[in-house]
């Protein structure tokens, strides 16, 4: 069936939240455009549970799923038909995050982007993980225009023309402009390679804007990978933006759904006086957002509405995607059978362990993180111990056992902290043993010791780090550190909330947590982490 309810959900957000600002402008004259736009899908092909991991068999019985292909079929499919001129834009980031990009690198993406009908995709940084071969394969396969504005390439073998800056579409008679902007630090947390660089979108688009009214558009979108902080920027600096679909950031923004992070359109003032909205609708293929814009003839925004629609098990799956998509599954069993490396010894995962003191595979993972940052300057890791799921038995290591251990697609996300608030995170992390809480962490770069008899939250007895020279010197409270850590804990989950709200230029896209520890396991293979001092209790 086709997801009635939630076309009548996107209807009813539609009439909630209209906002005129032009009440004495003549309907006839008004230009009505419907768009559903997503961002961030992360290789999300088959269908996530609340955490954003694969919904299991048991969940799916549960009615717990959220999201998938099938499902964003569905859902586009049920707007197009109440706005058949509906323009679907996607803001970025299909790559990376599951083994469907592992095995297919884009392929897969690209299938099922065609097939729910993308009009134009802004491109992302992860685009660029496996370099520029196969991020221009993906654009190959691809129906539909990919737009950076920003994103210049000088030479390069693969986009000898470079990449296109925007496009014109039609939509009930009128142009269109979108235009595109990527994050401009892509060259540290992406791989595009030497040729391909990044300028300041505020130097690029005032000119691309100017370009398009030149040519009679005056209806002009930005299709942003750039992250909200940035958008804000932007969408207060560059005149000649009618509104912001963005990505990049991972934000939620509704009017209706629990989490959201700001209001749906967050609307800025432009440096010309006009109202710019702008929406994001989260990530991993959970929300798609309907958003509906009316402009006067003139092009200038007269009123808009819509709202995040959250794509949960009411939403049916299109049994023709959901069918693919099994099939396509289907050779993943053999990437989990793949043997990664090897292990010289029993490598200890286990709840009573990693959850009340250091632990072999806690450390793995934390050196695993800290060895795929380093050359950034990361110099601390900290992983919570409820994300170590298992253990590894000496031997072969297979793909499978280490998804067995990191079965939640986290991701590695690097930040910068004080050593005071390094220490604050280790107090939470001991502050519920009694409860043998996830929280627990295990480190790399660093030790620690605490004393369980104390009260919560005075537990830290010293926190040494690595000095480079095989040695350790006392934390410096006032000293910057830059930590990796993975995305759950970074957004305050299991309690680091320091994390959160203490954090320095934090990153939360890095590469996935099981991928990062699966290459390390190859690269330092045979491994044998050792139990080495890094955590200490004194009471006992």
């Amino acid at each position: 069936m086709l997801a009635v309810s939630f076309r009548n959900a996107c209807l009813a957000s539609l009439a909630g939240a209209a906002f005129s600002l032009a009440a004495g402008a003549a309907a006839a004259e008004n230009f009505t455009l419907r768009i559903a736009h997503f961002n961030d899908v992360h290789s999300r092909i088959e269908a996530i549970n609340r955490f954003g991991s694969t919904c299991t068999a048991k969940e799916k019985a549960e009615n717990k799923c959220l999201g998938g292909s099938a499902r964003m079929k569905t859902a586009v499919d049920a707007l197009r038909a109440d706005a058949p001129d509906l323009l679907v834009l996607d803001a970025g980031d299909q790559f990376q995050g599951s083994l469907f990009y592992t095995t297919y690198k884009g392929a897969v993406e690209a299938e099922m982007a065609n097939t729910i009908g993308v009009d134009v995709m802004a491109i992302g940084n992860h685009e660029f993980d496996d370099g520029p071969g196969v991020f221009k394969a993906f654009v190959d396969r691809v129906k539909f225009p990919l737009v950076s504005a920003n994103t210049i390439a000088t030479g390069d073998q693969y986009f000898p023309n470079g990449f296109k800056p925007y496009v014109v579409l039609q939509r009930g008679g009128r142009k269109i402009g979108v235009v595109g902007a990527l994050a401009e630090d892509t060259d540290t947390t992406s791989s595009p390679g030497p040729t391909i660089s990044f300028k300041q979108a505020e130097t690029v688009l005032p000119g691309v804007v100017a370009e398009l009214e030149g040519q009679g558009v005056n209806v002009i979108l930005l299709l942003s990978h750039l992250g909200m902080a940035r958008d804000l920027e932007v969408a207060a600096s560059v005149p000649g933006i009618d509104a912001i679909v963005g990505g990049h950031t991972h934000l939620l923004l509704s009017n209706s759904l629990k989490g959201a992070g700001g209001p749906y359109p967050t609307v800025v003032n432009g440096k010309d006086g006009a109202k710019v909205p702008i929406v994001t609708a989260g990530a991993y293929s959970r929300y798609i957002g309907d958003f509906t814009l009316t402009f006067d003839d003139k092009g200038k925004v007269v009123s808009w509405a819509g709202d995040t629609m959250e794509l949960g098990s009411s939403v049916a799956e299109d049994p023709a995607v959901a069918a693919r998509v099994k099939a396509l599954a289907g050779p993943l069993e053999a990437v989990k059978a793949k043997v990664v490396g090897e292990a010289k010894i029993v490598m200890d995962g286990e709840r009573d362990s990693c959850r009340l003191k250091e632990c072999t595979m806690g450390n793995l993972i934390a050196d695993a993180m800290l060895a795929v940052t380093k050359s950034s300057g990361t110099t601390l890791a900290i992983q919570n111990g409820g994300g170590v799921r298992a253990s590894i038995d000496a031997g072969p290591v297979t793909m499978g056992e280490v998804l067995t251990v990191l079965p939640f697609q986290n991701a590695v996300a690097t930040f910068e902290l004080k050593g005071s608030d390094v220490v604050a995170a280790l107090e939470n992390g001991a502050s519920k043993v009694e409860e043998v809480a996830g929280r627990f962490v295990q480190v790399a770069g660093m030790r620690y010791s605490w004393d369980g008899s104390k009260p919560a939250g005075s537990r830290i007895v010293s926190v040494d780090v690595a000095d480079g020279k095989g040695g350790f010197t006392p934390i410096d409270p006032n000293a910057i550190y830059k930590v990796a850590s993975n995305d759950f804990m970074r957004a305050g989950g299991d309690g680091f909330a320091v994390f959160k709200e203490k954090a320095i230029n934090p990153y939360d896209f890095g590469p996935s947590l099981e991928i990062t520890v699966a290459d390390y396991i190859a690269a330092n293979s045979p491994v044998e982490p050792k139990v080495e001092g890094r955590v200490t209790r004194i009471d006992k």
